[in-house]
């Protein structure tokens, strides 16, 4: 019997870098808008008298739609296919981003950019990260580095961009071209390719042989069952004659050109017939509609992989990367603020040192894959390396004044920023089941939409309160101390049981291999000794052979005297 099974096999390449370039398109014409708004919305703001609360307002309440798209994503990401989800994100930034166009009011931002370019960025970056994630398993790190490296690359240029309408054609017109570039995404979503499955042909008769075991098949037969091609045919029949209801299991084997009945039986008792249940009472009206709400708090838990709150590690590291990415985002949107406002640079300057960060970005995730899967580095410890780098870097930017020492950690502010974002979805990865990989992913956004509307906005209001933007740094520095200080006791602790969980089965590997040297001669010996004693034996009954055999021959039988 031939079956055929689908199997998907990652190829580790092939069209899946054809995905990549479409991803990085994506990122390029989509996400890196996130990295402009302070440029693009800023002057606007101030002309509409808003202060640093509303831009934050706008901000958080777009990552708190970005993020809570979770809710759904997963889903969604398994109901459709990831490609539909990513052209439905491009079209939502682009509708968004044309209604901040004819903005006039602050509310006018909050519909438009927080809600429709968040919920559009929101379905862009896991359906994007897994359609990589099915093409890719050894290289799946600089897979992601080259399609995150798309948005570093639109962070470069995408600046000078916005600079140039601004000063030529005014913010109306900046915001539409925007809103254009975004729908070039369509054409990397489109690419996005679903893995096709594998069919392979499994022949079970290379596995098992069939005999009959009937009194009237003779020896020919059971032969010609062994070398002719068979079908088998299961019955089901009900024998309701007998005292005890029985159901029997009927199974005949049908050769082609022969057919030889094969009967094994198998008995189980039948079910009885449950009596018509008396007319349900209000308790168990109530009872039942509190087993329909278990089964649906079930079909929802499972549905998006609640269970995976469950565990305290997995939690850690949410909470961890939702406030990274709550300290980031406010430092996107304040740091071309910081650089007009405190330092007193141009617009052409900020956009400068913005492009030179996002450029060190993008080297990084070009590089820095290929030496982490080099060395077998684990994600979360690289994502936390770049956490300590992010602390350092934007401390010492916050006190800085000349103009060498800001690009100096602009340049290294961008190192280890690519090393917070490239790892981001790749922790989820290392630490979640392929299976609960979607609801992984969208419990981490979920956990970011939180942090990023409640902390963020209170760093927006520590803004507002000191009037400075050095002190809103050192408060985002403090999120980022707070997940080292959390983080790093707790790995310190599982790699030293790490460590001593391979001490023990090192030892207890040396331990069998000097018993199994050291039985090895007592097994040799016994051995030698059986093979003698064969040789005694068979030595033995050879002699005994020759004995009977003369003692046959010397005795003669007496003739008889007619």
């Amino acid at each position: 019997m031939d079956i055929s099974a689908a199997t998907v096999v990652p190829p580790d390449g092939g069209w899946g870098w054809v995905v990549v370039a479409a991803v990085a398109l994506i990122n390029m014409t989509n996400q890196s808008i996130l990295s402009v708004f302070g440029l693009l919305f800023g002057a606007q703001l101030k002309e509409m008298q808003q202060e640093t609360f509303t831009a934050a307002l706008i901000t958080n309440l777009n990552s708190l739609a970005l993020n809570f798209s979770g809710l759904f994503i997963g889903p969604a990401i398994k109901s459709f296919k990831p490609r539909n989800v990513a052209v439905c994100g491009c079209v939502m930034v682009s509708f968004g981003l044309s209604l901040c166009a004819f903005a006039t009011e602050g509310w006018h931002f909050i519909v438009g950019y927080s809600l429709f370019v968040g919920l559009g960025l929101g379905l862009i970056a896991p359906s994007t990260f897994m359609a990589i994630n099915s093409y890719f398993t050894s290289k799946r790190g600089r897979a992601v580095g080259v399609s995150l490296a798309g948005a570093g690359l639109g962070q470069v240029f995408i600046p000078h961009i916005v600079r140039f309408f601004l000063d030529n054609y005014g913010f109306r017109i900046a915001v539409l071209a925007m809103s254009i570039l975004s729908l070039v995404g369509l054409i990397g979503a489109l690419l996005l390719k679903p893995l096709t499955p594998k069919k392979t042909e499994h022949n079970n008769r290379k596995h098992f042989t069939i005999i009959p075991s009937s009194s009237s098949a003779t020896a020919a037969d059971k032969a010609k069952v062994q070398r002719e091609d068979s079908v088998m045919e299961i019955k089901i029949v009900q024998n309701d004659t007998d005292m005890d209801k029985q159901k029997s299991q009927e199974v005949s084997l049908l050769p082609r050109q022969e057919r030889i009945e094969i009967y094994k039986a198998t008995t189980m008792p039948l079910e009885k017939t449950p009596s018509p249940s008396p007319p349900r009472s209000t308790a168990s009206c109530c009872g039942s509609d509190s087993s329909l709400c278990r089964k649906m708090c079930q079909r929802v838990i499972e549905a998006m992989d609640l269970e995976l709150l469950k565990d305290p590690i997995f939690l850690s590291i949410i909470i961890g990367m939702a406030l990274v990415y709550t300290s980031t985002i406010n430092f996107t949107m304040i740091f071309p603020s910081f650089l007009q406002d405190s330092v007193g640079y141009t617009t052409k300057t900020t956009a400068t040192c913005m492009s030179i960060m996002a450029g060190a970005d993008i080297i990084c995730r070009l590089l820095l894959p290929c030496i982490t899967d080099k060395l077998k580095i684990p994600y979360r410890l690289i994502f936390l390396l770049g956490t300590v780098g992010l602390l350092i870097s934007r401390a010492a930017l916050a006190e800085s004044v000349d103009l060498t020492s800001i690009i100096v950690m602009s340049i290294f502010t961008g190192m280890t920023k690519s090393a917070t974002v490239l790892n981001n979805n790749l922790t989820i990865s290392g630490h979640c089941k392929p299976e609960k990989l979607p609801g992984g992913l969208g419990l981490n956004m979920i956990a970011k939409g939180v942090l990023v509307i409640s902390v963020g906005q209170l760093l927006g209001w520590v803004r507002d309160f000191t009037k400075s933007y050095v002190i809103c740094l050192h408060a985002q520095n403090a999120l980022l101390l707070f997940v080292i200080c959390v983080w790093t006791p707790e790995m310190f602790y599982r790699y030293r049981i790490y460590l001593k969980e391979k001490r023990l089965q090192r030892l207890n590997n040396d331990e069998e291999e000097v018993g199994a040297s050291a039985n090895a001669p007592q097994q040799k010996l016994s051995t030698d000794m059986d093979v003698e004693g064969g040789e005694a034996e068979e030595q033995q009954s050879l002699n005994d052979n020759a004995n009977n055999t003369t003692s046959s021959t010397t005795t003669k039988p007496k003739q008889c005297d007619c």
